[in-house]
């Protein structure tokens, strides 16, 4: 493995900002690099916590795998991250070599990195190294970092997409945008809940002033489905989802129903096939979202 001169906090002084700079332009170069051989990068974001946005990404990515694309998948979730898990990548060993990380292998192929691969167990914390004063301060740095690392210094390879899961805030998805300016597309993941609807809206807004060419919402949680019967009942008294998309005047991509079966696949790190996700509502869904998403940012040449 090719080792690189990283200075922390505690080695900054006058003397070296210099070197702090030459730091930062070689990891915008690398990161640069490393981005020419994905085809699409596309953010799943929301700005709510608790609308299923990993579940999401694990099944879009297994979806999209399933058609036939390189796929890889990066939590960006660096505190709470569940994504390796949900792909059944979560005790996959990562390998270095001179190339860089290479990322876990989930399921269908799904190559993936997470915070989740460098812990020593599901339980433990990510704790950041920081001053003992003003730790608050350093943290955001710190996690751009890390997510800097997650896209320059890991070796992805040839991918026709990279999916970003983002963590609760509008703000990560600014802070991703700084990192990735031609980010080619965002799905915002949003409840029929108006509480949701209120907050997923300033993140439809933020995704429009940042001018990111492709937005599309999707409802998840919009029904509980029975097993015996298959009936359909709503979960939320309105359609905050529905609303959304009429006042934002975007389009709405999906509509998915909490569908138990596949919740608990995805939990057991088994996001359905593309043939057992025909029987699932939700899967239904999930497979028709990708096909909307390949038919809204095509790679150019890649596989159809």
């Amino acid at each position: 493995m090719t080792m690189r001169r990283i200075r922390t906090y505690h080695e900054v002084d006058a003397p070296g900002s210099a070197e702090i700079l030459d730091q930062v332009l070689e990891q915008r170069r690398r990161l640069e690099r490393r981005l020419a051989s994905v085809r699409r990068v596309v953010a799943v974001a929301s700005g709510k916590g608790g609308v299923g946005k990993s579940a999401l990404t694990a099944n879009l990515a297994a979806a999209l795998a399933a058609h036939g694309h390189r796929v890889g998948a990066l939590d960006a979730d660096l505190n709470g991250p569940s994504l390796a898990a949900m792909l059944g990548a979560d005790h996959a060993p990562l390998r270095v070599d001179d190339l860089g990380v290479h990322p876990a292998l989930g399921a269908a192929g799904v190559r993936t990195i997470s915070t989740a691969l460098l812990l020593r167990d599901a339980e433990t914390p990510l704790r950041w190294r920081e001053p003992d004063d003003g730790g608050f301060v350093w943290q955001g740095a710190l996690e751009t970092g890390t997510l800097r690392e997650f896209l320059a210094d890991v070796a992805w390879g040839e991918l026709d997409y990279l999916l970003v899961d983002m963590p609760p805030g509008t703000d990560r998805l600014a802070r991703l945008l700084q990192l990735v300016p031609k980010l080619d597309a965002a799905i915002l993941v949003t409840t029929p809940s108006e509480a949701a609807r209120a907050v997923v809206a300033r993140a439809v807004t933020l995704a429009r002033d940042a001018g990111i060419p492709v937005i599309g919402l999707v409802a998840n949680m919009c029904a509980f489905v029975c097993e015996g019967c298959g009936r359909a009942t709503s979960l939320f008294p309105d359609d905050g989802a529905r609303r959304l998309a009429d006042a934002a005047g975007l389009p709405l991509w999906a509509e998915i129903p909490f569908d138990p079966p596949l919740a608990a696949a995805t939990d057991a790190g088994s996001p359905p096939t593309a043939s057992m996700a025909q029987d699932s509502p939700a899967g239904r869904a999930i497979l028709d979202l990708a096909v909307r998403l390949e038919h809204e940012i095509r790679p150019t040449g890649g596989p159809p």
